[in-house]
Order: structure tokens, then C-alpha cells, then sequence
């Protein structure tokens, strides 16, 4: 099996469909990437990949609105096409499994909050770091 994970910005809002009685959710992320090239030059390039997230989990619709940083994780395809110029291109598709929300909600959205709570995965999440250190435990083994 080959999965590909992905943290990128969703490039529109996502469509929902019916499709034979089952819900489809499809949207598209960029992934950007910053590198030097061998000159030294920096260089940006963005990858998009399309995705389908067939499941009936649909909460996350409101959620998956353009500019939406996310994580998504699934299993990838690539779509060999002729573009209007009559030459040969391929679109990298990807069947997703599993998607999460990360960062704050995108600019001029309604939403309240940046993680709405909607992942196929729970985040783990870490204990706050205590700035006194009057209130460590007594019972460490140093």
C-alpha cells in the first residue's frame, strides 16, 4: 500500500455530492514548498492535489472553506490527461482516509475557533509547561 500525507492550504471551498447514495467530499490543497536551487536562488513551487474524501462524517463540511490549512492522509493516484495545448499532463489524485484541521480558521470566515474538533484522528495534545518551579513534584529521580 502506498499513503501519502499532506499539510497544505485548501484552495476553494470543498464540494459535498451524492454519488449512488454515498456522500463524497471533494476539495483541493496546495502543498508549497521553499528550496535553494544549485545556484543558491531561492525558489518556491506548489503542488496541488485533488482529494475525495468518501464518508459519511459530513460535520466537516462547514469547516473546509478556502484558505483551511489541513492535514490529510490517503492513498494516491495519478490521472494521465492531454491539456488544451494537445500535450500530456497528469493530475495527482488523492483518495483520502483521514483529515485534520490545523491552524487558526481562514481569513474573513465566520467560524469560531481555528480546530473545530472535526478530525477523522484525535490530535494528541500536550500538558502545559509550568513556569514556576515550585510547583514540580517532589518525586522526581534526580
Amino acid at each position: 500500500m502506498i499513503k501519502l500525507q499532506i499539510i497544505g492550504n485548501l484552495g476553494k471551498d470543498c464540494i459535498q455530492k451524492d454519488v449512488n447514495g454515498k456522500n463524497v467530499i471533494n476539495f483541493n490543497v496546495a502543498h508549497q514548498e521553499k528550496f535553494k536551487d544549485a545556484q543558491g536562488n531561492l525558489k518556491e513551487r506548489t503542488t496541488w492535489v485533488n482529494c475525495a474524501y468518501w464518508t459519511d462524517r459530513t460535520g466537516i463540511v462547514p469547516y473546509l472553506k478556502k484558505g483551511q490549512q489541513v492535514y490529510v492522509e490517503g492513498t494516491p493516484d495519478v490521472e494521465l490527461y492531454t491539456n488544451k495545448e494537445n500535450q500530456p499532463a497528469a493530475t495527482l489524485r488523492l483518495r483520502v482516509q483521514s483529515v485534520q484541521l490545523l491552524g487558526g480558521r481562514p481569513e474573513g470566515s465566520g467560524q469560531q475557533g481555528g480546530n473545530s474538533g472535526y478530525a477523522a484522528q484525535p490530535v494528541a495534545q500536550t500538558a502545559p509547561m509550568t513556569s514556576d518551579i515550585s510547583e514540580a513534584p517532589d518525586d522526581l529521580p534526580f
